[in-house]
């Protein structure tokens, strides 16, 4: 028998020091997807801290356009006239009622799938939680063990709601058509969505009374909304057997009797298989550490169908869970993690094609355009970005043919970047660098903005900026060789962008200016951004420059997590990225570090110090972290200041695959840069 690939897993799990404390239990959050962009979401407590938890978020109005449309499912263990409960509510009034996390014995992670065990003396149940790959379906099953009466059910409550994700419930907005008739349930809001439920056994019983005034600390937290209220559609009786699988599958289709058992085999099949897919595809990843192989199981949540008109297999990226949609930026930076590294280079390919249907005047889109929507092209990096994952994808496959069919339109990218387009980006002839920026507009990945105020603006000539365009010129000339195109435009305009890049050195060369021929002058500010002219496949620096500025930027800007946005010795530093919107905006780019910049500083050291193993070291805290906050994934953002608490989306692409990337390119080392 072939070995199970889940077994390489680094184990999550926790036992009751963990689930029996309340605030422990709430910290650790799980989350699980469809590959349609649909989630589910929620604390080992099952007790409700964001607005986006829940037990399914489906795309009503595709391609995106999510809507909460179960939120709950609260189980009592009943048995000889006594119930337990297997779930715990925060209210408004500060009570939490009922307590059952008191009762969860351990949780752990089957893969992608949360697994809860409840311990009554010599009674024990085990509750699964997971998605139907491709479908707006979820399915959530308990199991019984040990000695019972045979008369132990359990009851259950299921919460609904039609409420956008990001948004607050009105409850006189929600008033769905509930019908049950046995072990099926159906809750009809007319013209938009019906949510099916179906049982193993049992039966339903209508019920259409609201539970109101559910606390969510999480949201109080981020300055928003931290009330919300859930519609009580209905019960179920559900028996329970010895060692079978009872509980329901709940979406958006009609819906038989599901069988449990066949399901779940399929979603552990579908894990096996991603797994299987980046050994085969790369043989490092049969011996790579067990949290490497958590990040290669990570990748999986991001990338969704996301099919257009003419192009039935259209592909994406979903930046972050749970509440960022698919963007163009993210999305390339994404990809070598998510697709090259993991052997699923047909993905990668849909993926770039994709996102070439939306290139325009030389540009791809910040975020993703929804349905109806007008692309905003708001990002002077992304087409840059493109470019590297089109080199990378070409260079680990081969695949000429799809770079012949795209090649004339990365060259109208760069076509468009000599002469000028949107928001002032295009090429100073005095120097060969890309200035970029006007005022009002956030043009790079440090984009947040408090109110009307761009909190870093950074007009001018930004450093990543143009060593992106160097290395995009440098892609281009290789390119432009490998499929027998002339390439001197592109050797000519990538030495003048390296001589003139010598401009960003400071007086004392002990790094670079973050941003040149600004408004105010040039900016010596610290932050990571030099550090992708070190780390790119093309570098503008010569070695003592490179050594220079992996230092500067060791020294005030590494963490354990990632790379402080700004070093703490700069006066806007912000060491803690919480409060409300303005409060966390204007903290987002001031200090907060970023796990996905571990990745380019891991590659970026290699390349001065020719080191793999020293490099790979620096990646390796992301491993302690996998249990912690979103549970086998990485968090977007943490604090600047120890301890680093995470903060910002509990799930982000890049951080899982920026790091993800890194050790692989390094594993062994692959020449990765330089």
């Amino acid at each position: 028998m072939a070995p199970n690939p889940l077994a390489r897993l680094a184990p999550i799990r926790f036992g009751r020091a963990i689930c029996g404390d309340l605030a422990a239990a709430e910290r650790c959050e799980w989350w699980i997807a469809n590959g349609r962009g649909g989630y589910a979401g929620g604390t080992i407590a099952q007790s409700l801290t964001r607005r986006y938890h829940a037990l399914l978020v489906a795309p009503i109005d595709p391609p995106l356009g999510r809507v909460l449309v179960l939120a709950k499912a609260d189980a009592w263990f009943v048995e000889g006239g006594v119930s337990q409960p297997l779930f715990a509510n925060r209210w408004a009034s500060g009570a939490v009622a009922p307590q059952g996390h008191l009762a969860l014995e351990s949780f752990h992670l089957d893969g992608t799938i949360p697994v809860w065990r409840f311990a009554f003396g010599g009674r024990a149940i085990e509750q699964r939680i997971w998605m139907e790959l491709g479908a707006d379906r979820v399915y959530v099953a308990w199991r019984l063990e040990g000695e019972a009466d045979e008369a132990a059910h359990l009851s259950v409550a299921l919460l609904a709601n039609g409420r956008d994700h990001h948004g607050d419930t009105w409850p006189p907005g929600f008033a769905p058509q509930i019908a049950a008739d046995g072990t099926s349930l159906t809750a009809t809001v007319t013209n938009r969505f019906a949510l099916h439920v179906a049982a193993t056994g049992g039966a339903f019983a209508a019920r259409n009374d609201w539970y109101r005034d559910f606390d969510l600390p999480v949201e109080r937290e981020r300055g928003l909304g931290a009330h919300d209220s859930h519609l009580h559609v209905g019960d179920l009786e559900l028996p329970l057997a010895l060692g079978i699988w009872s509980g329901f599958a709940a979406g958006l289709e009609p819906l038989t009797t599901p069988d449990l058992g066949a399901a779940l085999e399929r979603r552990r099949a579908h894990d096996r298989a991603v797994l299987q897919r980046a050994v085969a595809a790369d043989p490092v990843f049969a011996e790579a550490p067990g949290w490497v192989e958590r990040l290669v199981l990570a990748t999986d949540l991001y990338q969704i169908s996301r099919p257009l008109p003419g192009l039935a297999e259209g592909r994406s990226v979903i930046a972050g869970y749970p509440w960022f949609g698919d963007w163009g930026r993210d999305t390339m930076i994404s990809l070598p993690g998510l697709c090259l590294a993991t052997g699923r280079f047909d993905e990668a390919r849909l993926i770039l094609e994709t996102f070439a249907r939306f290139v325009d005047r030389g540009m791809l889109p910040n975020v993703f355009p929804g349905a109806g929507a007008t692309p905003d092209y708001n990002a002077a990096d992304a087409s840059l970005w493109y470019i590297e994952a089109w080199r990378a994808y070409v260079e680990l496959t081969g695949d000429e043919a799809a770079l012949r069919r795209v090649f004339p339109m990365l060259a109208e990218i760069v076509a468009w970047h000599l002469e000028g387009t949107r928001y002032g980006i295009g090429v100073d002839p005095a120097d060969g660098l890309l200035r970029a920026g006007e005022t009002g507009v956030q043009l790079t990945w440090m984009d947040a903005r408090v109110g009307d105020r761009v909190v870093t603006p950074r007009i001018g000539k930004p450093v990543e900026i143009n060593a992106l365009w160097y290395n995009a010129l440098t892609a281009m000339a290789a390119m432009a060789r490998q499929i027998g195109m002339p390439d001197e435009r592109y050797r000519a305009a990538a030495e003048t962008a390296r001589q003139g890049f010598a401009r960003f050195a400071l007086p004392d060369r002990d790094g670079l200016y973050d941003v040149i021929d600004g408004p105010d002058g040039p900016d010596p500010s610290l932050r990571p951004n030099q550090i992708f002219a070190v780390s790119l496949r093309a570098s503008p620096l010569d070695p003592a420059m490179q050594r220079a500025v992996l230092r500067r930027c060791g020294d005030a800007l590494l963490t354990s997590y990632g790379l402080r946005s700004l070093a703490p010795q700069e006066s806007a530093y912000c060491g803690a990225c919480r409060g409300g919107v303005p409060e966390r905006d204007g903290a987002y780019h001031q200090g907060t570090v970023w796990a996905w910049l571990l990745g380019p500083w891991a590659l970026a050291h290699y390349r001065v110090h020719g080191d793999a193993a020293a490099a790979q070291r620096f990646l390796e805290p992301i491993g302690d972290h996998l249990a912690d906050a979103g549970l086998g994934q990485v968090s977007e953002i943490f604090d600047g200041d120890p301890p680093h608490t995470p903060r910002g989306c509990p799930a982000q692409a890049w951080s899982v695959a920026c790091v993800l990337e890194a050790w692989w390119r390094l594993e062994p080392a692959k020449s990765a840069v330089g």
